[in-house]
């Protein structure tokens, strides 16, 4: 809880099962996470597995791999019916850090504003944890336009 709103973290998932456990643990650290809710995207690997064994968590498992847009939609809508009233999208491949999460809640707790967006690129974690630099490049030249 955070000024005694609800705090949901989802995380869109698929082939983590090796960054999955160091991502939980940061997301929880910070004491003020109530829900977790992790959908898999038809993984090829144990993520699902290995999510299903962490406590605060509620797991869904695609039937197929849906695609990214499809697991985020498939995230909020959870969260949504869990009644989350700060919801946080975290990536479990350590793309974007957890260590965000008090100060993203709290620009919503405090009703400062209703939506925040995070950026691995101005954080200065995106090729640190792991993004393709092609893609980084496609992402700042996208920015520049």
């Amino acid at each position: 809880m955070f000024n005694d709103k609800k705090v949901v973290v989802v995380i869109p998932a698929y082939n983590v099962a090796q960054t999955l456990r160091m991502t939980y643990d940061e997301v929880m650290s910070h004491g003020i996470v109530d829900l977790v809710i992790l959908v898999d995207d038809a993984s090829r690997d144990d993520t699902a597995v290995i999510a299903k064994n962490l406590p605060h968590g509620e797991v869904f498992v695609h039937d197929g791999n849906r695609g990214y847009e499809a697991n985020q939609k498939t995230c909020y809508k959870l969260a949504l019916e869990h009644e989350g009233d700060i919801i946080i999208m975290v990536h479990p491949g350590y793309q974007y850090t957890p260590k965000l999460i008090p100060a993203m809640a709290s620009m919503i707790g405090n009703n400062l504003y209703s939506c925040v967006i995070g950026s691995r690129i101005l954080g200065g974690y995106a090729l640190k944890g792991g993004m393709p630099p092609w893609k980084y490049i496609a992402n700042r030249g996208i920015t520049l336009v």
